[in-house]
């Protein structure tokens, strides 16, 4: 069964929304509606570090704080760019080398003396 409360959000997302999206994302919406989220996460998954970023958006709206349009670029699930593979190319690789047999490629290793 769906549940009202997250078809009412006024972040449809927010339940699939990444924590570095979420502060940029809410700088849009009311003191409303960062209440409503608040609450909503409370009686779900009440993570802290969420209801800490909302909290303090809440104060900030509450002392006069006007609603911004916020990153449009901060992290949205619906727009994710998926890579694959390492971004590491033949272009961006270091020249392979072998460690010299022992001391560091700067200070060279000398020969230890005769040993009794």
């Amino acid at each position: 069964m769906a549940d009202h409360a997250r078809d009412t959000l006024p972040l449809p997302d927010y339940d699939h929304l990444p924590m570095g999206g979420l502060e940029s994302r809410i700088r849009s919406l009311t003191s409303r509606e960062v209440e409503d989220l608040l609450v909503y996460e409370q009686a779900h998954a009440d993570r802290l570090p969420v209801t800490e970023v909302l909290a303090t958006r809440l104060e900030q709206l509450q002392a006069g704080a006007e609603p911004t349009s916020g990153d449009p670029g901060a992290l949205r699930p619906e727009s994710g760019v998926r890579r694959a593979g390492s971004p590491v190319s033949p272009a961006t690789s270091p020249q392979p080398f072998g460690p010299p047999p022992h001391g560091t490629p700067d200070q060279r290793g000398k020969p230890k003396g005769d040993r009794a």
